[in-house]
C-alpha cells in the first residue's frame, strides 16, 4: 500500500501517527515529488539532521512552500548571521525576565479559570488556551492588550494551509501585523522605555571576529513580529492537545490530580505525546545519503520531530501517554542545534502552571470531543476549537 504524507491533507490533520509509523518502519527517508519535499522521520535521524547546520540549512525557509525565505526571522538565518542575531535575542530572555514572568502567569492563569469557570461551558482553545500565552508572551514583550486578540486572529490566519487557506489573505495578514509591530516601534522611538522594544531597537552585540552589530529597522520589526507570534502559538497549540491526551488517558489524569509533583514532569510527556511543533523545514546544502537513499543538494527537507518524538527506536510503547515517564535529556519537542527555541522554559511553564491551576481548581472537568474542529497548517497542529465543562470548583 502507497504511504502519502500529505500535511495539508485531512487525514494528516486528523491524526498523523499512523502514517509516521509506517514511514518510519518502511521508508526512513520518503520523498514527496508532488508537494516537492523529502522527511526524516526516525528520532537519531531528526537529531542529527536539526544539529547539523552546514548540511541542513535555514536560510531557504523552514517551512514546504519556503515564503519566508529572505525575510529577517531568526529561524531563517544560518551562520555566522545567526549567532548575533541570537545573541541579541538571548538578552531579551533573562533569569529576571523570566522570573517576573512566573508569578504572572500563574495570576493570569488563575483570573481566566475563575472567569470562565463559572460558564456551564466554554471554548477551551479560544477562550483559554489562545488567551494565557497571547497575555504571556505580550507582557514579556509590551505588546498593548488592544492589539492582541487581532495578533492572534492574523496569526491563524497565517498559518492556515490547504482547503482552509486563502492564498491573498494569507499575505494580507503578513502585512497586518507587521504594521501592528512597526507602529509598537515607530511610538517606542519617541518615547524609549525599560522594555523589549527599546532592547531590540539599542542593543549591541559582537561577533567573534570583535565585529559590533545592532539591528535594521526591518530586523527589529521582523524579530519583534517573531516574538510576539511564536511566542503564544505553540502554547495555544498544546494546551488542547494536552487536554485531549488526558481525555484518551484517564489514568493519567487521576495520577496528575493525586499527586501533583507529577505534572512537572508529566508537562513534558504532553509534549512529547502530541507535539504542536511537528516538523521543522531545511534545505540541503550539499548531496547527502541516509539509509541508502541520496537527497540532492538543493531539496526541502521536513525533520519531522512529531515522529521522532513517538519513534519505538527511542521511546518504550511511545503511543501511550506516561506521566511517569522519564524526561528525554535531548528534549527535541522544539528543535535542536542552533535553532532550538529559545522559549521552551516559558512553554513548559505555562503547561505546567495551567494544569496545576485547573486540576486543582476544577478536577471534575468535562470535555466535549463531539466540538473538536482542526485545520490544516504549516509546521503547526492542534484544534481550533475544543468545547470544556469546568464541573465546579473542587
Amino acid at each position: 500500500m502507497l504511504i502519502e504524507l500529505d500535511p495539508y491533507g485531512a487525514e494528516y490533520t486528523r491524526n498523523p501517527y499512523p502514517i509516521y509509523r509506517r514511514l518510519r518502519d518502511e521508508m526512513p527517508v520518503y520523498h514527496n515529488e508532488a508537494m516537492r519535499f523529502w522527511a526524516l522521520t526516525r528520532y537519531d535521524d531528526v537529531y542529527a539532521g536539526l544539529r547539523d547546520n552546514e548540511t541542513f540549512v535555514s536560510g531557504e525557509g523552514v517551512t514546504i512552500e519556503g515564503a519566508e525565505k529572505g525575510m529577517p526571522y531568526l529561524l531563517v538565518k544560518d551562520p555566522p548571521q545567526h549567532s548575533w542575531h541570537k545573541g541579541l535575542a538571548v538578552k531579551i530572555f533573562t533569569r529576571g525576565r523570566m522570573a517576573k514572568l512566573d508569578a504572572f502567569i500563574r495570576a493570569r492563569a488563575i483570573e481566566l479559570l475563575e472567569e470562565l469557570g463559572d460558564r456551564d461551558r466554554y471554548d477551551w482553545a479560544e477562550d483559554f488556551a489562545a488567551k494565557l500565552p497571547m497575555d504571556v508572551i505580550s507582557e514579556l514583550t509590551d505588546i498593548p492588550p488592544e492589539f492582541r486578540d487581532e495578533i492572534h486572529r492574523w496569526t491563524n490566519v497565517f498559518l492556515l494551509r490547504g482547503d482552509d487557506a486563502d492564498p491573498e489573505l494569507i499575505k494580507e495578514s503578513h502585512r497586518r501585523r507587521l504594521d501592528i509591530f512597526r507602529g509598537l516601534i515607530k511610538e517606542r522611538r519617541r518615547s524609549p522605555r525599560d522594555d523589549v522594544i527599546t532592547l531590540l531597537m539599542t542593543a549591541e552585540i559582537s561577533d567573534d571576529q570583535g565585529g559590533t552589530y545592532r539591528m535594521s529597522e526591518d530586523d527589529i520589526v521582523y524579530h519583534y513580529s517573531e516574538l510576539g507570534n511564536a511566542g503564544h502559538e505553540t502554547v495555544a497549540r498544546s494546551l488542547p492537545n494536552c487536554l485531549l491526551a488526558l481525555d484518551e488517558f484517564p489514568d493519567e489524569r487521576r495520577k496528575l490530580r493525586k499527586d501533583p509533583g507529577l505534572i512537572e514532569g508529566g508537562a513534558d510527556e504532553l509534549l512529547r505525546y502530541d507535539n504542536p511543533a511537528q516538523y521543522l523545514g531545511r534545505t540541503t546544502s550539499r548531496d547527502t545519503t541516509l539509509h541508502g537513499v541520496t537527497i540532492p543538494a538543493g531539496e526541502r527537507v521536513l525533520m519531522v520531530a512529531g515522529s521522532a518524538i513517538n519513534d519505538e527506536r527511542r521511546f518504550d510503547d511511545p503511543r501511550r501517554l506516561d506521566v511517569q515517564r522519564p524526561v528525554d535529556p535531548r528534549s527535541i519537542h522544539f528543535g535542536a542545534g542552533i535553532h532550538k527555541c529559545l522559549g521552551i522554559h516559558l512553554a513548559r511553564t505555562e503547561i505546567r502552571v495551567v494544569l496545576e491551576e485547573l486540576l486543582s481548581r476544577f478536577p471534575k472537568y468535562e470535555i466535549d470531543l463531539s466540538s473538536v474542529t482542526r485545520a490544516a497548517s504549516s509546521n503547526l497542529r492542534g484544534v481550533r476549537s475544543l468545547t470544556i465543562s469546568p464541573g465546579g470548583h473542587a
